[in-house]
C-alpha cells in the first residue's frame, strides 16, 4: 500500500532522527575518549598551576623572613657579605629580593673594601634585569665610594641623569654632582644645582642644610626651605 504524503514525510523524518543519532553516536564513541583525555589534561594542568602558585607564594615566604633575619643580624655587625643566605638570596627568581640581597652584599663589602663595595654596586647598576631605581641607586653608592677618586667629569657624567628634579635620587645625585662642578670651578653650574637640592622638600634634612650652606656661600638665595616631605605644587 503506498504511503499518503503525510505519511511519508513523517517516515523520511524519522530515518534522518535516526541517522542523526547514529551519527551522534559514532562521533561520541570516535571522539568521547579524546574529549575525557582533553578534559583530564585540562584538570592536571590547574591542579598545577594551583600548586605551583602556592609554592611561590611559600617561598617568598621564606626568602622574606631570611632577608629580615639578615638584614636585622647586618645592623648589629654580626652578616658578612659572604652569609649563605645573602648567596642564596642574591640568586632567587623575584627581583626584589635579589637586589636587596646583593645591595646588600655590596654595602657589608664596602665597609672592609670600598673599592669592591664600588665594583659590587657597579655591578647591579650595570644589571639591566634589576629594576631602574635600584639600579640608579647602586650607581649613586659607586659613586659615592669612588668620588675623591674619579675626575669630576667623570661624576658628572654617571650622576648627570639622575641630578634631576623629580627623580627619587636627586637630592644625594645632585649634591655629588653639584659638588663635582665646584671642584671643576664652574661655580654658575654648582650654585643653581645646590639650591634646588636645598629645596628640595623631598631629601634628607642634613643634605639639604649642607646644600643650602654651598649655594648661599656661592651667592644662591636659597630662600625659605619647607619642611622634609612637604607637597610639591
Amino acid at each position: 500500500m503506498a504511503l499518503t504524503p503525510t505519511e511519508n514525510e513523517a517516515f523520511l523524518r524519522e530515518v534522518d532522527d535516526n541517522l542523526r543519532r547514529d551519527q551522534m553516536t559514532n562521533l561520541a564513541k570516535k571522539w568521547g575518549t579524546v574529549a575525557a583525555i582533553v578534559v583530564g589534561l585540562l584538570l592536571i594542568g590547574l591542579a598545577a598551576f594551583l600548586w605551583w602558585r602556592n609554592h611561590q607564594a611559600e617561598q617568598a615566604g621564606k626568602e622574606g623572613e631570611q632577608l629580615v633575619q639578615v638584614l636585622g643580624a647586618a645592623e648589629v655587625g654580626n652578616a658578612s657579605p659572604s652569609d649563605p643566605r645573602l648567596a642564596a638570596l642574591a640568586k632567587s627568581p623575584r627581583d626584589g629580593y635579589r637586589v636587596l640581597a646583593r645591595l646588600t652584599q655590596a654595602g657589608l663589602t664596602a665597609k672592609d673594601d670600598p673599592a669592591a663595595g664600588a665594583k659590587a654596586y657597579q655591578a647591579i647598576a650595570d644589571d639591566k634585569d634589576m629594576p631602574q631605581a635600584m639600579r640608579d641607586l647602586a650607581t649613586i653608592r659607586a659613586v659615592g665610594l669612588q668620588f675623591d677618586s674619579l675626575p669630576p667629569a667623570d661624576v658628572v657624567a654617571r650622576l648627570k641623569p639622575l641630578a634631576v628634579a623629580n627623580n627619587p635620587w636627586f637630592g644625594s645625585a645632585g649634591e655629588m654632582t653639584a659638588m663635582a662642578y665646584f671642584k671643576m670651578n664652574r661655580k654658575d653650574l654648582a650654585g643653581p644645582l645646590f639650591a634646588a637640592v636645598a629645596r628640595d622638600a623631598d631629601a634628607p634634612a642634613g643634605l639639604r642644610g649642607r646644600a643650602a650652606g654651598m649655594a648661599t656661600a656661592l651667592g644662591q638665595d636659597v630662600g625659605a626651605i619647607a619642611p622634609a616631605g612637604a607637597l610639591k605644587e
